[in-house]
């Protein structure tokens, strides 16, 4: 097994590279954001596809990706915070200089869409990566909570994360404990890697999983065919982060009968409840080091992701 690398830390002064690997984000509440990287003492700087548009993407896939290798080439730039997700990340896996990332490695924080980034980067590049909330889909927004903002404190000194039911409510679907790499991010894109050369090396991993915006239906969909490859099997543990319903939801399947079926019988510690997501508070983890999921005691303890 190769070595973990931990990407250095972040210090006042410091400037963090901007990008849209996916969507474009919107132009008025990306500026506003700015001011949040500024409070915690950073400089910034803009990738040039940031502000372009092509359909439903950041501009094209080749800039997207020249965005990504300019800010890990920058040495001027010590960490790269994605400004949103959307759609488009996983288009140009097979075309990133894997190699390079890991002679130049720094932060990437992002998650939704990232969460293609997070796995190609992990396996390819051996770098811890962050799972947090982004610039212009978050951080602007209006119930922008206290505590994901606190949670960027992990990118200025190796913090050790605990999770337990301060912070909200959790549920048991399988019992006993396990210790693994963190590993996972959004269910679709993690169902969607499966096949591809992009899909990381399951065993003995524990696996986050979160979603937005899809009916019960589709959950089960996408975790069957978790099941069927043989992810749920050599998993050690699976976080089950935010699963938010879509707007037209009618109420008559929910997310917790999914679980039921899937974990109750799995032999391995599942734990539902994680605020880790598209939600707030959005409690960050860094992705890649080893992490204790307690599914008695209902508690999650992450190893830093930065030295």
């Amino acid at each position: 097994m190769t070595e973990l690398i931990r990407p250095e830390r972040l210090k006042r002064g410091d400037t963090v590279g901007i990008i849209a690997p996916s969507s474009p984000p919107k132009t008025e509440q990306l500026t506003r954001s700015l001011a949040f990287l500024e409070s915690l003492g950073l400089n910034w700087k803009i990738g040039k596809s940031v502000g372009k548009k092509e359909r439903y993407l950041a501009g094209t896939d080749q800039e997207r990706l020249d965005d990504l290798h300019a800010m890990f080439r920058d040495p001027d730039v010590k960490g790269i915070i994605c400004a949103r997700g959307g759609y488009g990340s996983a288009r140009y896996l097979e075309k990133i200089d894997y190699q390079m990332i890991r002679e130049n490695p720094k932060i990437l924080w992002g998650y939704s869409d990232i969460t293609a980034l997070h796995q190609a980067i992990h396996m390819y590049s051996d770098l811890v990566t962050f799972h947090g909330p982004m610039l212009e889909s978050d951080v602007v927004k209006d119930d922008f909570d206290p505590l994901s903002a606190k949670l960027f404190a992990q990118l200025f000194q190796p913090l050790e994360l605990h999770y337990d039911e301060s912070v909200s409510p959790l549920t048991t679907y399988s019992g006993g404990s396990a210790r693994g790499q963190l590993i996972g991010g959004n269910l679709s894109l993690i169902a969607s890697s499966i096949g591809t050369k992009f899909a990381p090396s399951f065993d003995g991993k524990l696996l986050l999983i979160e979603d937005t915006d899809e009916e019960p239906y589709r959950t089960d969909s996408m975790l069957t065919q978790l099941r069927q490859s043989g992810v749920l099997e050599r998993v050690a543990g699976i976080v089950i982060g935010d699963f938010k319903y879509p707007k037209n939801h009618k109420g008559d399947f929910f997310y917790e009968e999914v679980f039921e079926d899937f974990f109750k019988e799995l032999g391995k510690p599942v734990v539902s409840g994680f605020r880790i997501g598209h939600c707030q508070p959005h409690f960050a983890v860094p992705l890649g080091v080893e992490a204790y999921l307690d599914a008695e005691a209902k508690t999650l303890t992450i190893l830093p992701g930065v030295q």
